[in-house]
């Protein structure tokens, strides 16, 4: 299985997973424009992907879908409310309803030769979930937006062979920047998004032999570094651990597992 960023950030998110016969878009919050320009550098098209799995409904998760899903034709994987969220939206265009896949959190099924499973996080969003995808013996987890991290989340993607987390802001740059008290609040809380320092926290108990690679996603523009994310893990991770930040507007590297 290989596993490459197309964006990543507060501003904008699509990750791309997939094998020989298999190519999934997960979440799809830039351009269709943008996203097939991405899909190129991973010799890919559009038509190519055989499904997006939408994490929750907030605009720099889905502000493509509208698009993409009727250029390509594209089953739509999501919870029940996110879904119904994203067809209630006016900004998004019409999205065929027979597009729309619902799945509950913790559901596992198969989409092409990988298998797909869910997780609930702690987000301000309808019914937020995020995804871990298996090859064979191959797992990537995923996850970022949530405001805090337990043990069934912890649980959900241990034995990961690469972990995609969320780094999303530095607190002391949050905390001094020019968001209004309610947002700071809001990012700060149960139901907001991780800090540096609670990325670490979380790939530190996730860690494990099978683990290898780390990529530090969703960055703050206004209240995180890359520079700093990486340092603030790296400083607290096993040595063997290769950590890297994922690009904001370009597409990253595409890694085999």
């Amino acid at each position: 299985m290989k596993f490459g960023t197309i964006a990543s950030g507060s501003s904008g998110n699509c990750l791309y997973a997939g094998n020989e016969d298999t190519h999934i878009l997960i979440d799809a919050g830039i351009s269709c424009k943008r996203i097939c320009e991405g899909l190129k550098e991973f010799e890919l098209d559009g038509k190519d992907i055989q499904g997006i799995l939408i994490t929750h409904e907030h605009t720099d998760h889905i502000a493509g879908i509208g698009v993409l899903s009727r250029k390509f034709h594209i089953p739509i994987f999501g919870t029940e409310k996110t879904l119904k969220a994203i067809a209630g939206m006016g900004n998004l265009g019409k999205i065929d309803s027979g597009l729309f896949q619902p799945i509950r959190s913790g559901q596992v099924f198969s989409l092409g030769s990988l298998t797909v499973d869910s997780f609930s996080i702690s987000h301000d969003a309808a019914d937020p979930v995020s995804y871990i995808l298996r090859d064979g013996s191959k797992k990537l987890g995923m996850v970022t937006d949530l405001g805090y991290y337990d043990e069934a989340v912890v649980d959900a993607l241990k034995a990961s062979n690469l972990l995609y987390v969320e780094a999303n802001h530095d607190i002391h740059m949050l905390q001094a920047g020019p968001y209004p008290y309610y947002l700071k609040r809001r990012i700060l809380g149960d139901k907001g998004h991780l800090c540096n320092e609670m990325a670490a926290s979380l790939v530190n108990e996730v860690m494990s032999d099978s683990l290898s690679r780390v990529i530090l996603g969703h960055l703050s523009k206004e209240n995180n570094y890359p520079d700093l994310a990486l340092a603030a893990v790296k400083n607290e991770v096993a040595d063997s651990l290769q950590i890297q930040v994922a690009p904001r507007d370009h597409a990253g590297l595409l890694m085999d597992l």
